[in-house]
């Protein structure tokens, strides 16, 4: 157009080019850092792969979870699915399915879906190094056969025994719904595209068959779509148009919709119903609501009854409601337990309910609850030849605004003057996500040489509910942080470790308050190990363009937007608070392909950090001064946070060989 200054074309042009230029060498700089620190860790490393290798042998095959389905047990071991029968030997096992065979050896299997007729089964395959996945479909019978194979797949559902529905991942978003049929008349088409780029969409199947829901969540509003399995072909039915602030999700039994939502005050999850011919928000009536500060992590329906899991205060709980002589019991689960697994149960007339209970320490645990006999039964399991005597112990610290904050221990209980072993602090805080306390022979290894490991449910998690998530997340960022430090004071005052022998682990966003923490108060601890951290806040977020912001304002905020936004994220964004000071050391693994959590603000914060801890040794250079080491370890495989055991191994030994050094 005429007037147009062409040079700020070239300009740009040139400023893009130099940034890659800057981005480039900076990656060769971090990767030739790493070659050459590295040879410092060779030996540790390889002793602690072998110690955990030798662990994994008892470990690895009590935690794959059984799909159920009449007589028939099908079930996953080092990526092969094996069918057998339910009162037979495992090791009598017909072998269905192997990554190895249809040559996805590099994936893992993240979900499996049999058809109702158990003529087909439904793959989900995820390689390491991308976060879309392949649907691989097989048709069963004597010599099982490649049926289809659909790429970037999210998550899929049967609605028949020849009908597939599932949606399509792109760039880190799910929008669109497709259906598949597997009939004579073989053909796909589009069923639902959802438009508002904050909302993701998923498939679900309620326990007894009858509908498929379409899901699409943002992180605080849900609006659901039935699609009858009867009727396929039909378009789908709304439930219930989305409502700011209002999240629900879909169960069924006898013609009417059990809904989990947070509708109404307190605004905490409630199980309601309401007919599925009027299913709007005026019909819902509530069944059942949570206690305060109550957790509810999953939900269970059967044919006369409905099983929640609940945590409340660190404990685990069953709650067993029946919908024949409405009584609702509560069931206590064992004090060591921290996370628990359903078990795949298609059939919803069955009287028993199946899962597994774990902790970061103990291996995955099979149970069952008879709904006939109303007792939890623990079922016979391998047990692994480890002699620690763990114990574990639950903790409140008093946070800056008097708000007790859980914290779950373990230690080894023969461990004598525990104020000088050495502490390992976990934290996460963010999107209303639990910590992860899953199994890992890593944290058993830990306990064995006599590490304490302390998790603390900072706020902006989702352990003690909703409000906790709420009560961390945007404006309330910093209370997350109070929360961190008020944990880590509580555990050195009780004699927990010290300072100089204390390490925090964080991951993803988690990194947010652990380079927070870094900023406000280095003292408290001696090195840092972080796994793709989110440390650039304020940058990414003003980045419109990157897969994940726009969905991502309902936790941060909008910096574009709102100027005292912009103020507070800046105030505890760990790049934006580096100075000049002692900081502990830290190690971070990035990964080069990582599209949730961009390299560059990764290497931006790395560079920034260790110039300042140089400048501030430059300035008190006292003799025998402590320099901590800033270390970037660069993966060029690998996709954000997820990897199979064998990639992570290396990963883990590499920290755990850091740690060591640090503390001595």
């Amino acid at each position: 157009q005429e007037g147009t200054k062409i040079p700020s074309k070239r300009k740009q042009n040139t400023s893009i080019i130099t940034s890659e230029l800057l981005y480039k060498n900076l990656l060769k700089s971090e990767q030739e850092n790493w070659n050459d620190i590295s040879a410092r860790y060779k030996a540790l490393t390889k002793r602690i792969k072998e110690n955990l290798e030798e662990l994994h042998k008892y470990t690895f095959n009590l935690g794959s979870p059984r799909i159920r389905f009449g007589e028939n047990v099908y079930f996953e071991e080092n990526g092969c699915i094996f069918l057998s029968k339910a009162d037979d030997d495992e090791g009598n096992a017909d072998i269905l399915f192997s990554t190895e065979d249809l040559g996805f050896s590099d994936a893992f299997i993240q979900r499996i879906r049999i058809s109702p007729d158990q003529r087909y089964m439904a793959i989900n395959l995820k390689s390491e190094n991308s976060e879309e996945a392949t649907c691989v479909i097989m048709k069963l019978g004597p010599f099982p056969v490649v049926e289809k194979v659909i790429p970037n797949v999210f998550s899929f559902e049967w609605a028949t025994s020849d009908v597939l529905y599932y949606t399509s991942q792109k760039n880190l978003k799910c929008q669109n719904v497709f259906m598949t049929t597997f009939t004579n008349q073989k053909h796909t088409k589009l069923v639902y595209t959802e438009k508002d780029a904050r909302f993701f969409v998923d498939i679900y199947r309620t326990k007894d068959r009858r509908f498929l829901t379409i899901n699409s969540n943002s992180k605080t509003t849900s609006e659901v779509w039935l699609v009858d399995c009867r009727h396929p072909f039909k378009l789908p039915a709304l439930v219930q148009a989305r409502t700011k602030g209002v999240i629900y999700h879909i169960e069924h039994r006898n013609d009417e919709l059990y809904i989990l939502t947070t509708y109404g005050e307190p605004a905490e999850y409630k199980l309601m119903k309401a007919p599925v011919a009027s299913s709007g928000m005026e019909n819902w009536q509530l069944v059942y609501a949570l206690e305060e500060k109550t957790k509810l992590v999953d939900l269970e329906m059967f044919s006369d009854h409905c099983i929640m899991f609940l945590k409340n205060a660190g404990h685990l709980y069953l709650t067993v409601i029946s919908f024949v002589s409405h009584s609702v019991q509560s069931i206590k689960l064992p004090t060591w337990a921290c996370e628990f697994e359903l078990e795949s149960h298609p059939e919803h007339t069955t009287s028993t309910c199946y899962f597994q209970l774990a902790s970061p320490v103990h291996p995955p645990k099979r149970f069952a609850y008879s709904f006939k006999e109303n007792n939890l039964i623990e079922q016979a399991v391998q047990e692994v030849p480890i002699i620690t005597n763990c114990h574990t112990t639950h903790l409140l610290a008093k946070s800056k605004d008097e708000t007790l904050v859980p914290i779950t221990v373990f230690h080894n209980t023969n461990s004598k003057e525990l104020h000088r072993k050495p502490l390992l602090v976990h934290v996460y805080g963010a999107y209303g996500i639990d910590l992860n306390m899953n199994f890992k022979e890593e944290k058993l290894m830990l306990i064995e040489e006599g590490w304490i490991l302390a998790y603390c449910h900072v706020r902006g998690g989702g352990e003690l509910g909703l409000s906790w998530h709420k009560d961390g997340c945007q404006h309330n960022k910093l209370k997350g942080l109070h929360d961190l430090k008020a944990c880590i004071l509580l555990l050195h005052e009780l004699g927990f470790s010290q300072p100089k022998y204390t390490a925090l682990a964080a991951a993803s966003a988690g990194g947010v308050l652990a380079g927070a923490l870094c900023n406000t108060d280095p003292e408290l601890i001696r090195a840092v190990v972080l796994q793709a951290p989110f440390v650039d806040v304020l940058n990414t977020m003003m980045k419109t363009h990157l897969p994940l912001t726009i969905e991502e304002q309902e936790e941060w905020g909008n910096p574009l937007a709102d100027e005292e936004c912009m103020k507070y994220i800046k105030s505890y964004c760990p790049y934006q608070n580096i100075k000049t000071q002692c900081y502990p050391s830290v190690f971070i693994t990035a990964y080069e392909n990582d599209q949730r959590i961009p390299l560059t603000g990764v290497l931006r914060y790395v560079q920034k950090l260790r110039k300042a801890t140089l400048d501030h040794a430059s300035r008190t250079s006292k003799k025998g001064n402590w320099i901590p080491n800033i270390i970037l370890d660069i993966q060029a495989s690998g996709s954000h946070c997820d990897s199979s055991w064998e990639d992570s191994l290396d990963e883990v030994a590499r920290h755990l060989a850091f740690l060591n050094k640090e503390l001595e």
